[in-house]
């Protein structure tokens, strides 16, 4: 790993205990409080297309540390935080939990309307979302933008992440929305914003879409995101 790129190899563990690696860029020191954008991929194992765009700008930010080039911004990656549910292709994590039902809002409930929607014996109950939310904790990100794939948009949660989204939109050509349509009671977006006030931007890829043309769609946005010259 280039001098400027920094992974932890085994910062968390998954539910099924497979490790859950974390990269961030070595100008920013962990728990120094300098509010790094934080992007992540495969909350829903079974969304692929958010992974590749995860592990895409990992790509770019290697290039960028190769050509000994610093970035303007903090950031911390994580591009599969539901290594259980990729390696299966499920949604859930191997204990058949949905981690963007889990985390600990004030709306969590313990209902769902699917199986698939399980949100958990309680709160904050899987390794994944604890490791997750200790960290937002932590780190303080000053936006944190998960990726998926479902139907095509950019959701965002908090109107300070209005500014960023609307970029990200236009960029894409992907609609802007301040809902994805239905109720999300435990997820990313509602811990984010409701508890901490941190904005949150989620971003819906097409479903089928390829590693290639999901970068092509979005560079432009995480470039103007990071202020990195294309």
């Amino acid at each position: 790993m280039e001098e400027n790129i920094i992974l932890i190899k085994k910062w968390a563990k998954s539910a099924g205990k497979i490790d859950i690696p974390l990269y961030h860029s070595a100008d920013y020191k962990l728990g120094s409080g300098k509010n790094p954008t934080l992007i992540i991929g495969g909350v829903h194992g079974d969304e692929p297309e958010g992974i590749w765009l995860v592990e895409a700008l990992l790509e770019k930010f290697e290039d960028l540390a190769q050509n000994n080039e610093h970035f303007k911004r903090p950031w911390i990656l994580i591009p599969c935080l539901n290594p259980d549910g990729y390696t299966s292709r499920n949604r859930t994590n191997s204990k058949g939990v949905d981690l963007n039902r889990n985390f600990p809002t004030p709306d969590w409930t313990p209902t769902a309307k699917a199986e698939r929607y399980n949100p958990g014996p309680q709160p904050n109950s899987e390794p994944e979302t604890q490791a997750l939310t200790k960290l937002i904790e932590t780190e303080k990100p000053r936006l944190i933008v998960h990726c998926h794939s479902w139907k095509p948009g950019i959701i965002y949660t908090g109107s300070e992440a209005l500014s960023h989204a609307t970029f990200l939109s236009k960029s894409s050509g992907y609609p802007l929305q301040d809902d994805i349509g239905y109720p999300t009671p435990g997820s990313l977006g509602q811990f984010g914003w409701l508890v901490h006030k941190i904005p949150v931007i989620c971003i819906e890829e097409r479903e089928g879409a390829t590693k290639e043309e999901t970068w092509e769609r979005f560079q432009k946005g995480f470039f103007k995101l990071f202020e990195i010259r294309p």
